[in-house]
């Protein structure tokens, strides 16, 4: 899924968080990052230089597939977190409309997997980006990659389709970045 020939590059918000700055949360009941998740991934994620993010997460027993093993859907889902992460450096609100995902080699139970994240193109409401994942560090050997393309939607498209007991929680909250951020990356 290359942008079109008329993509261009991306631009850090300048309101975006500092390089180096942890993100936190966009959602404490978000499985991918969220802190009211007991068996979720409990990502972290920072800022990184230019439009680009680091994030890590440790595989834990209830994440495993096949015994010892993490779940691919839980790998994907650590690859879709780490991307839609991104579009707060935009300051965007954006949802997945495609994740291509590699799976290169099995990650064990125990494992942390050390993920890199960068937006690649714009074009008009079409954000695309690209991340991988490696076992233990930077340096360590890759296993996964993923391709997205994120989708530009306004703050509508969570309330008009989200749940109306969580959607009237989340827009009551009296902090504005928290309230935005709760809509950033959910499908």
């Amino acid at each position: 899924m290359p942008p079109p020939a008329d993509a261009v590059p991306p631009v850090r918000h300048p309101d975006a968080p500092a390089p180096g700055e942890l993100l936190g949360a966009h959602y404490e009941h978000c499985f991918g990052c969220g802190g009211e998740q007991p068996h979720g991934l409990h990502l972290q994620a920072r800022a990184g230089e230019g439009v680009s993010i680091t994030a890590e997460f440790t595989v834990k027993p209830a994440h495993q597939g096949a015994p010892g093993l993490a779940h691919g859907g839980v790998l994907a889902t650590a690859l879709d977190e780490t991307l839609g992460a991104l579009n707060w450096l935009l300051r965007t609100i954006a949802v997945t409309g495609r994740l291509e995902t590699d799976f290169v080699r099995p990650v064990p139970v125990g494992t942390v997997l050390f993920l890199q994240a960068r937006i690649t193109a714009v074009a008009g409401r079409k954000i695309y980006s690209s991340a991988v994942g490696r076992i233990g560090g930077p340096d360590g050997p890759v296993a996964v990659r993923a391709n997205a393309l994120f989708i530009e939607v306004k703050v509508d498209h969570f309330i008009d389709n989200g749940r109306p007991e969580e959607i009237r929680a989340a827009m009551a909250d009296p902090d504005q970045i928290r309230r935005a951020r709760a809509f950033e990356v959910n499908p």
